[in-house]
């Protein structure tokens, strides 16, 4: 395999031709936080045989700050960011970087001590489906908008339920959509709750529990021939009946102190795979023996762990990234919880994988991207691309020849 230094990207036209990127274009689908199953799972793309020695840019568009990831559908990029004061909704052409609408609307926010260096948001990344973006404020405030044409169809605001409506450092939670539900957490660290309301007005369908919300994003899973909401809240882990919003089963694991619960757990061959800051890796298998749910842990390994960055699974191997010796990636058994291998020590600060066949595509917070093997004997690095000159938190989005990458001023797309 090809082994690359780290080369700078080359400001250049790509090679492929305009026909075949408006073939592909309408092929890509990300519509959600990690894909369309929220796993970091890329069907669309096939690594190439060579990697290439660097990559080109064919646009950029200054968007502004956040953390939410861009999304794909119908050769349009969606992207929710902040302005001064002002949260905006962003609709590009993926192949031209023309914007087709632009709105926005106040959103003030003061963010709780320490989380400055992080800035206001918006820190969720929204959702498509059936013609209707969803975004959610920094402030915990849902709006619906026309995909094409960028009108606002409805708003929510549980701020009048909940006093206020984001936890400390704000709203980062990803909401979902299941059929003709859109799922959120509103809420504070004290007291919430998991909302389901209808895509078409807003109105509540059905509201569970009054834990607060987490800085971590649901699930959507089959288990037991049940379809169910994973999420993990400010006190537990708990699996949710999509069509009802009945609990069906919980494991305890509180957010305490500075142990934030901020990673997406991760759902594999029937098992919940939940890293906590400064509290390891978990594997939990959730039962349904006699019409009675219960949480047997098959698994719990110490060596590493999960602050940020949430972790994605490639065949029966699991790639994250510790935050112990300030920032290490890490390859991990799913079926064992053996610890395989670790990357270097003082990576950084953050990491946001995809994951691809036969390699594991990590996008590091100081703007370089790496291409990782996808196998367990070792750490091997397969090229490495700088992507950006300024912080790299949102995940990126792999086009069948490209990458889209945001960092805290703009969205870019390069080429392989």
């Amino acid at each position: 395999m090809l082994r690359l230094s780290v080369v700078q990207v080359t400001i250049a036209l790509c090679l492929v031709s305009i026909s075949t990127r408006h073939m592909s274009a309408a092929e890509v689908h990300w519509p959600g936080w990690l894909g369309p199953e929220r796993n970091g799972w890329v069907n669309s793309f096939r690594p190439p045989t060579r990697w290439p020695e660097r990559l080109a840019q064919n646009w950029q568009v200054e968007v502004g700050a956040g953390y939410g990831s861009p999304l794909v559908a119908d050769g349009l990029v969606y992207q929710h960011t902040r302005q001064g004061e002002d949260e905006v909704v962003w609709c590009i052409d993926l192949n031209t970087g023309d914007i087709k609408w632009r709105k926005s609307y106040a959103t003030p926010f003061k963010i709780g001590g320490g989380g400055e260096r992080h800035g206001k948001g918006p820190k969720s990344t929204p959702v498509l489906a059936d013609g209707r973006l969803f975004t959610l404020s920094i402030t915990g405030v849902l709006h619906a908008w026309d995909a094409v044409s960028g009108e606002q169809l409805w708003r929510r605001d549980y701020r009048s339920r909940f006093k206020t409506n984001q936890p400390y450092w704000g709203v980062s939670t990803s909401p979902l959509v299941d059929g003709n539900r859109v799922v959120v957490h509103f809420g504070t660290d004290d007291v919430g709750a998991l909302v389901a309301l209808d895509v078409q007005n807003g109105k509540e369908v059905w509201s569970h529990g009054n834990d607060g919300p987490s800085y971590s994003s649901p699930l959507l899973v089959q288990l037991h021939g049940v379809r169910q909401i994973i999420e993990w809240n400010h006190r537990a882990l708990v699996g949710v009946e999509s069509a009802s919003g009945k609990q069906l089963w919980e494991y305890p694991f509180p957010h305490e102190g500075h142990n934030q619960n901020m990673p997406t757990p991760t759902f594999h061959n029937g098992r919940v795979l939940l890293g906590g800051e400064n509290r390891g890796i978990h594997s939990l298998q959730p039962q349904l023996k006699s019409g009675v749910w219960t949480v047997k842990e098959q698994w719990h390994q110490r060596k590493v762990a999960l602050d940020m960055s949430s972790a994605v699974v490639n065949g029966d191997l699991l790639y994250g990234f510790s935050h112990y010796d300030t920032g290490r990636l890490f390859c991990l058994d799913t079926k064992t919880g053996e610890v395989l291998w670790q990357g270097p020590p003082r990576t950084g600060a953050n990491v946001a994988f995809l994951s691809v066949p036969g390699h594991v595509v990590a996008l590091l917070s100081d703007g370089r991207l790496q291409i990782i093997a996808a196998r367990g004997d070792r750490f091997e690095t397969v090229a490495t691309y700088r992507v950006s000159e300024s912080p790299t938190w949102a995940p990126p989005v792999l086009l069948e020849h490209g990458v889209l990458v945001k960092n805290n001023r703009t969205v870019t797309r390069l080429a392989w």
